[in-house]
């Protein structure tokens, strides 16, 4: 979430803000309606528990001194401090109820405030351009050249039906639309493409292998942003029974449990940065997907990706970011793929970023160029929902910033090289990075 200062002190310019650079419209006048209550309430509370500390030892002392008068035979006065003491509960009494009315109000203000400031995406930095979808974006530079074909080129849905080893109509028997079932060599190749991926991070590029769960619970969506605003993009299910019950979610990314692994702590700076990297299952709902990305393996309810995640200080985010992106740049060129790098706009990045790069590959079958990475510095946008932070050299906690990257996804890098690979015969020359884990193989037929 967005530093509360800037919430509390001129929600109106940056209401304005998110107007222009997000699409998002803020109701300023609602949140400074709300803040103005929370204010009164705050010093109104305030108020009356400081004047019930001090009622109660008044109270305390008056009592204390009731058995000494006594025992000194001053019933007269004994009784005046007990009359007193009453008095002072009775007055306590009655604005202990007004306490009690402004504690549950002000909670109720500090929840709606909450929710106001979950669904707020984060700021666009500086250098991001401004526009409102994806043609604002920025291409950066491209890499290789396309491939000429002397022969009709084919798809990868029609590649892996033409060899049995694609079939969507046997997932869609056992799942329904939007799942893939791979068979022999191309689940091979498939099962190549993740392992040569985690190796080229973990040995070359210095990240920690990591293997996480594939549920989580709400708090862990929340704290990356999944939660509330894309609740409908989830798969979720209910673990327990009854008042044991609890729901969990199946992740839409392994960045989700990867960045939470520093929710609520405080990292040392000698431990920064944090690099991760994990291959897992991701599922997606896909709410409101349509046309040609839903046939094949393009754009599917369950994939695999090997994310890149990065835990930092506030001072080595930008570069770190450069860094990932080229990290999953590499990918590509030992695959021999050809893509280009698009620098987002501040309409087209993802809810939680403050700026992303976009690798895309080249895709024969379409004559386009198509995402198969998004590596994204959120700043400290999500550090802020998981309460993560790092200590300095001054020892004073503050937010650390998180990125998050495609490293890349299995699935897409399985088409773009079935796609590009593919010779007149419907084999698939096995680029020489994945030759060591594929047998030696030069192509698959």
């Amino acid at each position: 979430m967005l530093d509360p200062n800037l919430l509390r002190h001129d929600p109106a310019a940056l209401a304005l803000r998110l107007r222009q650079t997000r699409g998002f419209e803020l109701d300023a006048a609602a949140l400074e309606h709300l803040e103005s209550e929370r204010k009164a309430l705050q010093v109104r509370t305030q108020e009356l528990q400081n004047l019930r500390n001090t009622r109660s030892k008044e109270i305390g002392m008056l009592m204390g001194s009731i058995a000494r008068l006594r025992a000194t035979e001053e019933h007269d006065q004994a009784d005046s401090n007990l009359a007193k003491a009453e008095e002072i509960k009775a007055e306590v009494s009655g604005f202990g109820n007004e306490l009690k009315a402004s504690e549950v109000e002000l909670e109720r203000i500090r929840v709606d405030l909450d929710a106001i400031a979950l669904g707020i995406p984060n700021l666009p930095d500086d250098s991001v351009p401004a526009g409102a979808d994806e043609s604002g974006n920025v291409e950066q530079h491209r890499w290789g050249t396309p491939r000429s074909f002397d022969f009709e080129v084919r798809d990868h849905v029609d590649l892996g039906a033409r060899n049995g080893w694609l079939d969507g109509e046997a997932a869609a028997r056992l799942s329904g639309a939007r799942f893939t079932v791979l068979r022999g060599q191309l689940a091979r190749l498939h099962r190549a493409l993740a392992q040569f991926m985690l190796d080229l991070h973990v040995n070359e590029h210095g990240y920690e292998e990591t293997s996480v769960p594939v549920l989580v619970n709400a708090d862990a969506m929340r704290g990356t942003g999944q939660l509330p605003k894309f609740e409908d993009d989830l798969f979720a299910t209910t673990v327990g029974e009854g008042e044991a019950a609890s729901k969990r979610y199946l992740i839409p990314t392994a960045e989700v449990p990867l960045t939470n692994l520093v929710a609520d702590a405080i990292v040392e700076a000698d431990r920064l940065p944090l690099r991760m990297a994990a291959h897992s299952m991701c599922f997606r709902a896909e709410a409101g997907a349509y046309g040609r990305d839903t046939r094949g393996m393009i754009r599917q309810h369950q994939f695999e990706k090997v994310e890149l995640v990065s835990v930092t200080r506030s001072d080595a985010s930008d570069d770190e970011h450069e860094r990932m992106t080229r990290c999953a740049e590499v990918v590509l060129e030992r695959l021999g793929l050809p893509y280009r790098r698009m620098l987002l706009c501040s309409g087209d990045m993802g809810f939680a970023a403050r700026k992303t790069y976009d690798l895309e590959v080249w895709l024969p079958s379409q004559q386009t160029w198509r995402e198969i990475s998004s590596c994204s510095n959120c700043g400290d946008f999500q550090a802020r929902r998981m309460l993560a932070r790092w200590r300095g050299e001054g020892g004073k906690p503050e937010p650390v910033h998180t990125l998050n990257g495609s490293g890349v996804a299995v699935g897409r890098a399985l088409v773009a090289v079935m796609e590009n690979g593919q010779q007149a015969d419907g084999s698939i020359t096995v680029p020489e990075a994945l030759r060591p884990y594929m047998g030696g193989l030069e192509a698959i037929s």
